[in-house]
């Protein structure tokens, strides 16, 4: 064979192999692209699932349309920009789904989610804003919508600290607002002794939800503070002190410092108050 040929012979290979490479990296983006399509899709479809499953799980307790509390739901969102929903867009929601005044059951927290849900799981006296229809329906879960689509997102969603406006974090300060709204007589709070500010003006709970409790609708303001091994401070820490400041005058204050809270809510002989 002529050197020629051969060079002929070794562009048609690499020519033959430059179509093969290009054809195999274009069937692969395809392949991505169906593949990240159909995950978005359901994780889409898996959120209304699981938002739809547990609304239907507490509907028997009032006369609910779970259809229509998620239309109601979507409203506030869809096809709005994920870091411009502002509480208020969730009125008509809260409004389906009204919270009734509870006196002496309700119990607030800050920095003490995991230790409070679980008490409130195993002590069936007290109720949090995360067992209420709403709450128990979203808690946990991250959703979004973004400008021109009318589709729920739940990927690429701001988080909670990136935009003050973005859903998740919108709602929880609206449904908290609805929460204090409905509480009287006495209030239990359930706050954090293992940091040094167990009172945080700006948390949902020192922003939001003391505001809202009125005198004399409400009575009393007991603060449990959750001690542990490693805590720092007490019933004097001086941002409890700007928790009494806080309050409308009338409502009055105590704290008690409770070590065995886990325990005690283990145990099905003690009742909730004897935890403290």
């Amino acid at each position: 064979m002529e050197s020629g040929e051969i060079r002929g012979s070794e562009k048609k290979r690499r020519r033959r192999g430059f179509i093969l490479a290009v054809t195999a990296v274009a069937l692969l983006v395809i392949i991505l692209a169906v593949v990240l399509g159909v995950t978005l899709s359901r994780g889409r479809e898996g959120f209304k699932d699981t938002f739809m499953e547990r609304s239907t799980s507490r509907v028997h307790e009032k006369k609910y349309n779970c259809e229509h509390i998620w239309e109601l739901f979507q409203q506030a969102y869809v096809n709005q920009d994920p870091c411009e929903v502002p509480p208020n867009a969730y009125d008509s929601l809260i409004a389906a789904a009204p919270l009734e005044s509870s006196c002496n059951r309700l119990l607030f927290w800050s920095k003490t989610k995991d230790v409070v849900q679980d008490f409130s799981r195993k002590k069936d006296c007290f109720q949090t804003v995360e067992e209420t229809l709403l709450g128990s329906v979203l808690n946990s879960l991250t959703w979004c919508g973004k400008k021109g689509s009318n589709e729920t997102l739940t990927t690429d969603c701001p988080g909670w600290l990136d935009c003050e406006n973005n859903p998740p974090r919108s709602f929880w300060r609206r449904v908290s607002t609805a929460f204090g709204d409905a509480a009287c007589g006495n209030v239990t709070a359930m706050l954090n002794g293992s940091i040094t500010t167990p009172f945080d003006t700006q948390s949902i709970f020192g922003s939001v939800e003391v505001k809202r409790f009125k005198s004399p609708r409400v009575k009393n303001m007991n603060v449990v503070l959750v001690i542990q091994k490693n805590s720092v401070t007490n019933c004097t820490n001086p941002s409890l002190q700007n928790l009494v400041m806080a309050l409308d005058k009338g409502i009055s204050y105590s704290c008690l410092e409770v070590s065995q809270i886990e325990k005690c809510g283990s145990d099905p002989e003690k009742p909730c108050g004897a935890c403290w």
